[in-house]
């Protein structure tokens, strides 16, 4: 077992967050962790003057809050690779520039940390989330960590995570060709594959804000439809298998039998809902295409 770290580096991937950004960093400045903390905000091109808003910002000194310059390459997966080359902890936490951590997150985080290689923590959709937003994407329990019916290995979310660096920099940074979805199971799969623990602490929570605009969401679901065939290109035959063949036909009803012009109280499916179903399918297509392999 390992003795508590003893610096965290707190590492943020952003793009163009001046506007919400705040609210992560005060929820951060609240934390009830006791030990030292680092914040580093890795600044993926951001257009809105985010650079100059963390070098004013009230919380600077109490954070140790700093701006890394990560527009070296697109993607959430590079800039936070640049955060870390950047960090100076022996225990990196990650969270995300739109969320919220609840004041405890911290300090249960690296509780957990002695026992494992990496650990992973609760997302809670309530309170940054309208109700549309909730009703087009339920969350799964936030109790059970997350995984898939046709993967043999858990997952934790990118935005709710940490790991020690010593473990980064033996399984390496996170993979940039996931430029927009899916990198947090790619790097949980792998990490688990070559040797590595990955524990789960529910009631280390993180209050994650869900998209409540009709393209945003469809930006989402379209890759994660991508990224799944991705995932199961880079990952088949290790840690997980193709969909069953019933999978193509029973989608395919559902989106027809529930599509959103009929009445809702019919079809008892939220036309955001409907809508994500729907684009996650047609990413995959996207992606068998790309790819060049078969994923249901």
């Amino acid at each position: 077992m390992r003795n508590a770290p003893e610096l965290v580096s707190v590492v943020i991937a952003a793009l163009d967050v001046r506007d919400v950004i705040d609210v992560q960093l005060n929820a951060l400045a609240e934390q009830d962790y006791e030990g030292a903390v680092e914040v580093v905000v890795a600044d993926n091109g951001s257009s809105d003057g985010l650079r100059q808003h963390l070098e004013a910002h009230p919380h600077r000194e109490r954070l140790s809050l700093r701006w890394v310059d990560a527009s070296g390459a697109r993607g959430v997966s590079h800039a936070r690779n640049r955060g870390v080359a950047e960090s100076r902890g022996d225990f990196i936490a990650f969270c995300d520039a739109d969320d919220q951590a609840h004041p405890s997150w911290l300090r249960l985080l690296a509780a957990a940390a002695p026992d494992f290689d990496a650990v992973g923590g609760g997302l809670d959709a309530a309170a940054l989330s309208s109700p549309r937003a909730v009703s087009w994407r339920p969350m799964a329990d936030i109790d059970k960590q997350p995984s898939a019916s046709n993967s043999s290995l858990p997952w934790v979310g990118g935005g709710n995570m940490g790991i020690w660096r010593t473990v980064f920099d033996a399984v390496g940074g996170w993979d940039e060709t996931y430029l927009t979805a899916l990198e947090d199971i790619e790097y949980s799969w792998r990490l688990q594959l070559a040797g590595h623990t990955l524990g789960w602490r529910p009631d280390a929570i993180i209050h994650y804000r869900l998209r409540d605009d009709i393209r945003s969401l469809t930006r989402q679901s379209l890759n994660y439809g991508r990224g799944e065939v991705q995932l199961y290109r880079d990952y088949r035959g290790r840690c997980v298998e193709r969909r069953p063949i019933i999978a193509l036909p029973l989608m395919l009803t559902l989106l027809i039998v529930r599509n959103p012009l009929l009445p809702t109280i019919l079809t008892r499916l939220p036309r955001g809902q409907w809508l994500w179903y729907f684009n996650i399918f047609v990413g995959r297509i996207r992606g068998c295409l790309e790819y060049r392999v078969f994923y249901a």
